[in-house]
């Protein structure tokens, strides 16, 4: 197989190269966003390439390469490599001052990994330099997610938020003992120092230690870590359904299995076309089968609270009727109030065990039933990402639904005083806007980029409101 071959069998995904000579001597290490692209980009006829780099190319016989699940994990491996393989080609940061560095404390009794720009003789373990602090401050959210180790300077008197989204061990609580993170920092320098297969036979073995000693709760979680690394070629992002799921239950504090989770939302313009929507998730993945919509019935005006009380009593007391499974977690898009409401429908069918919470929009807090302050979650917590799926998910099956309705109810409105706008072009208008307001807040240009109007129409609605 010839160079231009082996580059177009390179995946378009994330990842190391590694650039070989006929020898077999390592010429150059480097990473990409995008492999096939970046690798191909050395062969381009006509190519504007450094002398030293296009008489390396010239050079070049065999390409190896290592998929990541990303651009910053590329990164790490690309460093240590470097620093394993000394390639060549690849050029020493001669004044690394400047450069991020990774520093682990392992001069401390419980090490921390954070990013540093100086570099000082304290006993601590340094990695780098890194080129890129933006994809390093990436990596350091991946390495925390698979290697949880303590953030704080110093350690509190008991365990902070980082500890029940499973991001930290709680050592300052005695949560984990001195050997038991102590092989968490191990783990994190064999990533570190690109020995993935060392440190998936390192998990495995202490998975079996663990089944030994019936701690079946540690060998599951070191089972899934070794699932994640060993899947990593193939990832093309950050988390699998099943880590959402397990941390959100960890961050909740349920001990039974959260499988399916059901969302409710509610939508309407001035409570006109009052409509909710179910959507359903099995194990971190939408089930559409099980999705369900509702035309409000019980409720006029604008009273939004009523509406998620009339669909979550709808919802379960069908459920109960049918004897058919229950959720094992409820989620209101909404605050207090709509979380409230909900509450009271299910105390009232004899639901009160299901555990439920309401996602605020404004600034994505938390709310349980408990009642208290909200709970606010990191930016970057896999539990917040689940959630806030699931909430969007319902909020577009509901607004879907309610534009649907609104296109086929509409026989008399503002629409019908347009000449040439008959039921057809009616029902175009208001499915696309939503509304007529919306419809009065267009322009020219965006009413006939709608397929069935044309500009004369256009201009014939835009005249209308004027008048």
């Amino acid at each position: 197989m010839d160079i231009k071959e082996k580059v177009k069998a390179l995946p378009a995904s994330p990842g190391v190269y590694i650039m070989k000579d006929s020898s077999g001597s390592i010429l150059y290490v480097g990473k990409a966003i995008n492999l096939k692209k970046r690798v191909a980009s050395y062969f381009y006829p006509g190519r504007m390439l450094s002398d030293r780099i296009d008489s390396m190319a010239a050079k070049v016989s065999n390409i190896e390469h290592i998929s990541t699940s990303s651009e910053a994990e590329a990164l790490i491996y690309e460093n240590s490599l470097i620093k394993q393989l000394d390639p060549k080609y690849n050029v020493a940061l001669k004044d690394d001052k400047g450069y991020p560095r990774l520093k682990i404390t392992v001069n401390e009794k419980f090490p921390r990994l954070f990013i540093t720009r100086k570099k000082i003789d304290d006993g601590a373990l340094y990695y780098g330099p890194f080129t890129s602090a933006k994809l390093l401050r990436q990596a350091v959210i991946m390495l925390r997610q698979l290697f949880p180790l303590r953030r704080c300077l110093k350690l509190p008197k008991k365990v902070c938020l980082y500890y029940h989204i499973r991001q930290c061990p709680g050592p300052c609580a005695g949560k984990i003992d001195k050997a038991g993170y102590s092989d968490t920092v191990s783990e994190l320098k064999l990533f570190l120092d690109g020995n993935r297969k060392g440190l998936i036979d390192h998990l495995a073995k202490r998975m079996i230690e663990a089944s030994g000693r019936e701690d079946f709760e540690e060998a599951g979680r070191l089972k899934l870590r070794i699932e994640t690394l060993s899947s990593i070629n193939d990832k093309t992002v950050s988390y699998k359904p099943i880590e959402e799921v397990e941390e959100l239950k960890s961050f909740l504090g349920i001990k039974t299995p959260i499988d399916t989770i059901e969302a409710f939302d509610v939508s309407n313009i001035m409570g006109e076309s009052a409509v909710g929507s179910m959507v359903s998730f099995h194990k971190g993945k939408s089930r559409k089968s099980e999705y369900r919509k509702f035309k409000i019935n019980s409720v006029t005006g604008i009273d939004d609270y009523s509406m998620m009380r009339e669909i979550v009593s709808r919802r379960y007391k069908r459920l109960i009727d049918e004897k058919k499974d229950l959720p094992d977690l409820i989620l209101i898009d909404g605050g207090k109030g709509h979380l409230a409401a909900a509450s009271e429908e299910l105390n009232k069918l004899g639901l009160a065990d299901i555990p439920v919470i309401g996602i605020a929009k404004e600034f994505e807090h938390i709310y349980s039933k408990s009642g208290g302050e909200p709970i606010i979650l990191p930016r970057d917590s896999k539990s917040l990402h689940l959630l806030e799926r699931i909430r969007d998910e319902a909020h577009r099956f509901a607004i879907g639904y309610h534009k649907r309705l609104r296109s086929k109810d509409i026989k008399i409105s503002e629409l019908d005083g347009i000449g040439g706008i008959g039921p057809k072009k009616k029902a175009i208008l208001i499915k696309h806007f939503g509304s007529v307001k919306e419809i009065k807040r267009s322009d020219a240009e965006k009413l006939s980029g709608i397929k069935g109007i044309d500009e004369r129409t256009a201009k014939r609605i835009i005249e209308y409101f004027k008048k």
